[in-house]
């Protein structure tokens, strides 16, 4: 957001006291930022400790013993690679037959290191997109110091240059979403000037962009509302099945979809708005969020594309939900559907093949137990073969390489950056308030006898949280003795839609009720105590611990709040907050501004109660979750007399850091702070 934004946003709450401090890049502001760094790097970093502690999570980040996940492309794999030498990273490639090496040979086509020092900028990596089949292009995004506005550059895939000049794709710096049609044209939307927007920051317009020609005189092919959230088009490029899609989302969850036909016509998918909806070929896919044609929500339905627009409303049901399972992810190889199934928030993996008498369902063999495993890539241009990632709390990461009707095999392992000898997994179940039966995990050598605990959580935008390894919570928690809990609270997509759709708007209140209802679970079961029981969470889970300070203060011994929403009074005012007012409410409408200021945490910060210390943290560079949110609650937490720390990373989007130097301190400064805290 440039500064006249912010001024604008400003100008309209002239109550907020500090609402100056939403300025991003005012030297003021940032003064205020650097002495408040200052404290917390003081206080938290200047030990033997500290540097040991750090250095080891940068072990982690570093090692050349990682994973490097890669996207098949035709004979090539790409990946793009941070480690110690390469702060800034590489993308590259190399063959399956070099990938299958325990040291496979990597072709570098761009060293983003060299290219930010010649050029002067702090450029972190953030997309590459190869033109199909030829392979001769890709579009490519750049983003500074980690934001989510990128800058667009078209790279030779041939002479290993970037291309420039009038016959080139590039565009500067913004939300863009482009993609490929063919060697000389793209779909694009992005910043065209006045009005090209929506109110969210995103593309208002979708335009098909013809080599040598201005961007400015490309050809609209769709045009959305200033309210909706973002408009854009993609084509599809299966041999055969060629066509282009406009979709236009109209808030976070509900979308008008459209194929735009040669002659130009926009056919409507009559699918309902909240629905996922995707063709293939001539299959049409509908994952539904909300009952729909006697349909629960949650299931996956499938139908024949051509005579689904003709009229036919005949499906076959895929997946049906039930209370314990739901459906994770779904991805299409050429000839088979991959399913990902979540039961208990344990996955399990399913191979569906459509044929002359309808589907067939399978188990995929050959899937390590006891892990949570995912689609990494498969490409449907090309093969039926797959990448499949397993790995658990405490079972260090595994990359399967699989066709389907052939084996599965274990290409490459993942390193264990922790001893897990000692380390139990125990799943639990805490009731809410409303009698739900909310699960979560625990994980740690000591769960017999109180000991410091850090319990994660997020409850948002069915985003679900399953098992994974992490070599920097080993290191800095797990290995110390101390307990680690990922609750799975409502909000989330464990157990499909219904989870998420339950804690929407006026309920949100279920959210922070159930993550509330774990931490007084723990207690219960002796696993912690309040004293000893931390708190961690970022972006919507940042909102969530700024709810749990204010709200449930007596249950936490410290709470760390990252790249949070905070003012819930103007978070739609700032950066993308206006598309997500569907999963939050409208503070402009008085009815849901009346549920919103019962628990937006600046508002409720309390002079004369008694709240456990908290750490908050953010970066100046994310432009997706305003700083300001952050800095404000610091402000008057600190007008109150509380007990708060600060750090702001003055780069970093909204990851928090721009490369694993950054990452590292961040995290050791987390953990650093809950030790001291929790001990």
């Amino acid at each position: 957001m440039t500064s006249a934004t912010n001024a604008d946003a400003t100008a309209s709450d002239p109550t907020d006291p500090y609402l100056w401090l939403e300025d991003v890049t005012g030297e003021q502001q940032l003064d205020w930022v650097r002495a408040r760094n200052a404290l917390t790097v003081d206080e938290y970093t200047r030990t033997d400790e500290f540097e040991t502690l750090q250095s080891r999570i940068r072990e982690v980040l570093d090692t050349d013993a990682r994973i490097p996940y890669a996207r098949r492309r035709a004979e090539y794999l790409y990946n793009y690679w941070r480690d110690a030498e390469h702060v800034r990273g590489l993308w590259r490639r190399t063959t399956m037959d070099q990938y299958l090496r325990d040291d496979p040979e990597w072709d570098v086509l761009v060293d983003l290191d060299a290219l930010a020092e010649q050029e002067g900028e702090n450029w972190v990596w953030s997309s590459a997109q190869v033109l199909r089949p030829d392979h001769t292009r890709a579009l490519i995004g750049l983003s500074r110091g980690g934001a989510d506005a990128t800058v667009i550059r078209e790279f030779d895939l041939v002479t290993r240059q970037f291309v420039s000049g009038p016959d080139s794709f590039e565009l500067p710096e913004a939300k863009t979403d482009i993609g490929w049609i063919d060697t000389d044209s793209v779909y694009v939307g992005t910043d065209f000037g006045d009005g090209s927007l929506t109110d969210s920051g995103y593309p208002r317009i979708a335009k098909r962009w013809r080599r040598g020609t201005p961007v400015s005189e490309a050809e609209i092919v769709f045009e959305g509302e200033k309210t909706d959230v973002a408009v854009g088009a993609s084509y599809d490029r299966t041999p055969g099945y060629e066509r282009t899609f406009v979709e236009r989302a109209l808030d976070f969850y509900n979308a008008h979809r459209f194929e735009l036909t040669d002659d130009g016509e926009l056919v409507k998918l009559e699918v309902p708005d909240d629905a996922g909806a995707g063709v293939y070929r001539d299959h049409l896919l509908v994952r539904t969020r909300s009952p729909w044609l006697g349909y629960p929500a949650g299931a996956l339905l499938a139908t024949n594309y051509p005579a689904f627009l003709a009229g036919s409303r005949e499906f076959t049901v895929l997946f049906t939900p039930d209370e314990h399972t739901s459906l994770e992810q779904y991805a299409w190889t050429r000839n088979h559907l991959l399913l990902v199934t979540l039961r208990d928030v344990q996955t399990e993996v399913r191979v569906l093949t459509p044929g002359p008498d309808g589907w067939e369902d399978r188990p995929l063999e050959g899937v390590p137990p006891a892990t949570s495993t995912s689609i990494i890539d498969v490409d449907p241009l090309e093969s039926d073969d797959f990448f499949l990632n397993s790995s658990g709390f405490t079972v260090p990461a595994t990359l399967l390489s699989g066709t389907v009707d052939g084996p599965l095999t274990a290409i490459k392992q993942a390193p264990s950056f922790f001893d897990a000898e000692n380390i139990s997994v125990t799943q639990y179940f805490a009731t809410s308030d409303d009698g739900t039966q909310v699960p979560y995990f625990v994980v740690g050598s000591n769960t017999d006898t109180p000991s410091p605990t850090l319990l994660y959580g997020y409850g948002g935008f069915e985003n679900s949280l399953v098992p994974a390894y992490s070599g920097g919570i080993g290191r800095a928690w797990l290995e110390r003795g101390y307990t680690y809990v990922i609750a799975n609270i409502r909000g989330g997509g464990e157990y499909g839609p219904t989870w998420h759709t339950q804690a929407l708007k006026e309920n949100r209140h279920k959210v922070f009720e159930d993550f509330a209802a774990v931490a007084k679970d723990l207690v219960a079961r002796g696993i912690t105590t309040a004293e000893k029981l931390g708190i961690q969470g970022g972006s919507n889970g940042g909102l969530l611990m700024g709810v749990m300070l204010t709200r449930y203060p007596s249950l936490f011994g410290a709470i760390v709040c990252q790249v949070p929403l905070l003012d819930m009074k103007r978070y739609h005012l700032l950066l993308a907050g206006a598309s997500w007012t569907a999963e939050y409410g409208d503070p402009d409408n008085p009815d849901e501004w009346a549920f919103l200021k019962e628990y937006s945490p600046y508002q409720n910060v309390d002079p004369d109660a008694t709240y456990p210390p908290i750490l908050i943290t953010t970066s100046t560079r994310d432009d997706r979750v305003h700083p300001g949110h952050a800095r404000k609650m610091v402000a008057r937490l600190e007008e109150q007399g509380h007990q708060v720390r600060y750090y702001e990373n003055i780069e970093g989007g909204h990851g928090g850091a721009a490369d694993n130097a950054q990452a590292a301190f961040k995290s050791a400064l987390t953990f650093t702070f809950l030790e001291d805290k929790l001990r």
